[in-house]
C-alpha cells in the first residue's frame, strides 16, 4: 500500500506542457520534458539495473493525455508516441519533491554523454 499522499487534482496544461500535481498542503508543475526522461518504464529505466537508456531531444515533448491506471498510477501519453510508462502515486510524488536534485543529474548525464536536451551531439574541443 502506497504511502504518498493523492493528489486533489490533476491539471494538464498544453500550452505550456506542464503536468500540475495539486495536493492538500501544496502544488508541483512537472514539464513532460522532465516527465518523459523520467518514465519509468522499461524503454527508458531498462531491463535492470545500470540498464537505463538516456533520453535526449525531449526538450519539446509534449502531453496529448492522461489516462489513470486503476487506482495507483497515471498513464502519460506523450506526443512522441511514448506511453508504456505507469506513474505511481509514490513516484509522482517523489518526482515533486526531489524535482530539483533529479533534473541537476539528468543534466549532468547529457553532459557527460556529450548530448543535449534538442538531441544533437555537443561539439567537445
Amino acid at each position: 500500500m502506497s504511502t504518498a499522499p493523492l493528489p486533489s487534482d490533476i491539471r494538464l496544461h498544453t500550452k505550456s506542457r506542464t503536468l500540475e500535481l495539486v495536493y492538500s498542503d501544496s502544488s508541483f508543475e512537472l514539464t513532460a520534458e522532465f516527465l518523459r526522461v523520467h518514465s519509468p518504464s522499461a524503454e527508458v529505466r531498462g531491463h535492470g539495473i545500470g540498464n537505463g537508456v538516456l533520453q535526449t531531444g525531449k526538450k519539446l515533448v509534449g502531453i496529448k493525455g492522461v489516462q489513470p491506471a486503476g487506482n495507483y498510477a497515471l498513464k502519460i501519453i506523450f506526443d512522441d508516441g511514448h506511453d508504456s510508462g505507469l506513474y505511481t502515486w509514490e513516484y509522482l510524488h517523489d518526482l515533486c519533491h526531489n524535482h530539483d536534485s533529479y533534473w541537476q543529474r539528468y543534466l549532468q548525464q547529457l553532459a557527460d554523454a556529450g548530448e543535449s536536451r534538442d538531441g544533437g551531439l555537443i561539439a567537445k574541443g
